[in-house]
């Protein structure tokens, strides 16, 4: 007998969880469940058609929307930031490539700098959230950041060019970014319930996102009004399912570039990752992972090769995902 769905939900009782999770396991029952409230205020509890925030997850989004853009030959991996940036953004070293964005490596210094005591719940923004609600709105924040490391010596987990990627995307085309990750990725993934959504105006769709397991403070004066390339996506956890399957059946970006994006770039010790081209690798075994953490929002969600396990673990709190996401990742890749 299958115990994990009342394994899950012994853990899910003992945290508090808030969210949904998803596991998808040939040769097995599926199981998908949502605990908790995506409005305290009113009592709105979360269902799996709930749309949550993605946060950081949103990378990978953004690293298939730029390689469709490589495999059209719109953009190479070599293709330098400098070349579209033209005279924004000084402090980027000219040598900085699309490749060294995609990889975090590229050495450039980061407006959301999440390195030595990191903490999702600080109020750490030093410009207005209100005009963080375009790609080019991100220039200010952006704008006198000193590099920290000459392009491609090292990784650094770096948000800074990931927005950098979204303002390329939209030079080298002339859409925006969201139209970009709407058509270019969401629409051959079917992922119909995923958009960028202002987080001053959220549909009844979407659940608000909670700085902690309990009280009703949101997380509304913490990020950027609306996302761009490094985070601010929002989905249910179907289309995250879906995602998956468009990426690795080649309904995005051709296998080949698929495998170039999946290839490790770097070993990350401190995180027990590796990570390739927008996506987060298990440390020795075949998962590709996306992860986002920000304040009210976690997510982890991987997808093994060889096995095609598949899981998901959403929360809209800030810690809330963590609990879940590690007890099924030894649970299920021991």
């Amino acid at each position: 007998m299958d115990r994990l769905p009342e394994e899950v939900a012994r853990v899910v009782e003992e945290h508090g969880f808030s969210g949904v999770v998803r596991v998808d396991r040939p040769g097995h029952p599926g199981l998908s469940r949502a605990w908790g409230l995506a409005e305290r205020g009113f009592g709105i509890p979360n269902t799996l058609n709930t749309q949550f925030g993605l946060a950081s997850a949103t990378k990978g989004l953004t690293a298939l929307t730029v390689m469709t853009l490589v495999s059209e030959g719109r953009l190479t991996l070599d293709t330098s930031a400098r070349s579209l940036l033209r005279d924004d953004l000084p402090e980027i070293d000219d040598a900085v490539t699309v490749e060294h964005l995609l990889a975090h490596r590229s050495g450039i210094g980061d407006y959301f700098d999440e390195e030595g005591g990191f903490d999702a719940t600080d109020y750490v923004l030093t410009v207005p959230l209100h005009e963080l609600a375009t790609t080019a709105g991100y220039l200010t924040a952006l704008a006198g950041r000193a590099t920290k490391s000459a392009p491609g010596e090292t990784f650094a987990y770096n948000n800074s060019g990931f927005v950098v990627l979204a303002l390329m995307a939209e030079r080298v085309t002339g859409s925006t970014f969201h139209d970009l990750v709407g058509q270019r990725v969401c629409g051959p993934a079917a992922m119909h319930d995923t958009d960028f959504l202002r987080s001053d105006e959220l549909p009844a769709s979407a659940a608000r996102g909670y700085l902690a397991a309990e009280g009703l403070r949101t997380n509304v004066l913490h990020l950027p009004v609306c996302g761009t390339g490094d985070g601010g996506v929002y989905a249910t956890v179907a289309d995250v399912h879906r995602l998956w399957h468009a990426v690795f059946e080649g309904r995005i970006v051709a296998p080949t570039w698929v495998e170039e994006m999946v290839r490790p770039r770097s070993d990350v010790p401190a995180e027990h990752r590796r990570y390739g081209l927008g996506f987060w690798l298990h440390a020795s075994g075949d998962g590709v992972l996306l992860e986002g953490y920000d304040a009210g929002v976690s997510f982890r969600s991987l997808h093994d090769r060889s096995t095609e396990l598949t899981f998901t673990v959403i929360s809209n709190s800030t810690d809330g995902a963590w609990p879940v996401a590690g007890f099924l990742e030894d649970r299920l890749l021991g």
